[in-house]
Parts: structure tokens; C-alpha cells; sequence
């Protein structure tokens, strides 16, 4: 049985993972018969959002401890990851791929990304081993491996960003994803996109599928 690691963000699109694309994406990655760990980096959010109204609230709060929300506690450290125990890795996405995971939505084309975020990415390439990434998430994969084709959607500043990183934009619709053979990488917009959650589940089934193929 195929093993995937599913990294989070934190909880919840405006500052963590999109819970959405986290859900589905476990969801999918049952369905087609494999099983799967969660996992995220023990850093602080960038900051948190009152998702009721979009405000920014004087708190902090970790994208460890908010992550395992979705994992209903069944969550590791990033850290602990290890390449060799797993057959793919997959990055749901929301906001937190582009504050805590990286700076993309602060700095755009010259973003930071997590040191272990950097690290399980370029661990997987070397392995030969599939990487997904949903919604704003291939941002990250741009940054770190430069020549690769992927999607974000439709959005245009995104899409120049993608390109000054060095990466190929493919526009997609929903439930495309853009599968990069080479670099054994599959994207798909989501929420990039004005979705439907049914769509969302499109997509990342999509996605899941593309990846299940290339092992």
C-alpha cells in the first residue's frame, strides 16, 4: 500500500492550510486505496486571522499545534520526516504555504522558504519520489526547484511570479492538474480559483491519481 506524507500549514485559508484541500486531499488519498501521515513544521504563524472577519488578532499561535486540529492529533514534526518511509508528499494549500511555510505573500518572486520545508522537498526529488501541491502551495516547489512546469490557476501577478522564480505556468481550470514528468511534480489550481468544495475534491482526487500513476 502507497504511503503518503501530507504537510500542513496551520488551520484555517486566511493564515494556515485551507482545511478544505487538507481534508479532501486525505480524503482523496484514502479513496484511491493508500494511506497517509500528516505532518508541519514547529514554527510560529506568521500571524493569526479572525476568519470571521478577516482582522488580524494580537495573538500567537503554532502551526504544529494548529495543523493537528485537522490531524485530530495524529500529527508530527517536519523534522521527524524521512523520505525512505514514504512513496509520495503532498502540500494542501491556503495562505499559510505563502506566510508560514514561505514569505511568497510578502515577498513575491524573492520569498524565503522553511529551511525543513526546502530540506523533504529537495529529499523527495533526490529520491526519485512524486510531489503534489495544491492552490497557492506550488509557489513553494517554483522557489526551491526553479525549471519545473506547474499551475496556480489563472491568477496573472502570481503566474509572473512563478515565472521570474524560473518555473513554466500552465493555465489550468478546475480539476486540471499539470503534471511535470521529469521532476515528478503534479499541481492543481483549487481555491485559486472561485471553487466549489466540490471541485476542490476534483481536484485533489486529480491530483492524488496523477501521482499514484508515476510509482
Amino acid at each position: 500500500m502507497k504511503k503518503f506524507a501530507v504537510v500542513l500549514s496551520g488551520c484555517g485559508v486566511y493564515d494556515g492550510a485551507e482545511i478544505h484541500e487538507a481534508v479532501l486531499t486525505m480524503f482523496a488519498i484514502a479513496s484511491n486505496g493508500a494511506t497517509y501521515e500528516i505532518f508541519a513544521p514547529d514554527i510560529d504563524q506568521h500571524h493569526v486571522v479572525n476568519h470571521l472577519t478577516g482582522t488580524e488578532m494580537d495573538e500567537t499561535r503554532n502551526v504544529l499545534i494548529e495543523s493537528a486540529r485537522i490531524a485530530r492529533g495524529k500529527i508530527k514534526p517536519l523534522g521527524e520526516f524521512s523520505g525512505k518511509e514514504f512513496d509520495a508528499i503532498i502540500f494542501p494549500g491556503g495562505f499559510g504555504a505563502a506566510k508560514n511555510l514561505s514569505s511568497f505573500a510578502f515577498d513575491g518572486s524573492n520569498c524565503w522558504v522553511n529551511s525543513d520545508i526546502e530540506a523533504v522537498i529537495r529529499e523527495m526529488v533526490s529520491l526519485g519520489k512524486p510531489i503534489g501541491a495544491l492552490c497557492i502551495s506550488p509557489v513553494i516547489l517554483a522557489k526551491i526547484l526553479g525549471d519545473v512546469e506547474l499551475t496556480i490557476g489563472d491568477d496573472a501577478g502570481t503566474i509572473s511570479a512563478i515565472e521570474e522564480m524560473g518555473a513554466t505556468h500552465k493555465a489550468t481550470t478546475h480539476g486540471e492538474v499539470v503534471v511535470d514528468k521529469a521532476k515528478k511534480v503534479v499541481t492543481t489550481p483549487c481555491y485559486m480559483l472561485d471553487a466549489t468544495i466540490t471541485q476542490i475534491g476534483e481536484g485533489a482526487n486529480n491530483v492524488v491519481k496523477a501521482m499514484l500513476e508515476m510509482m
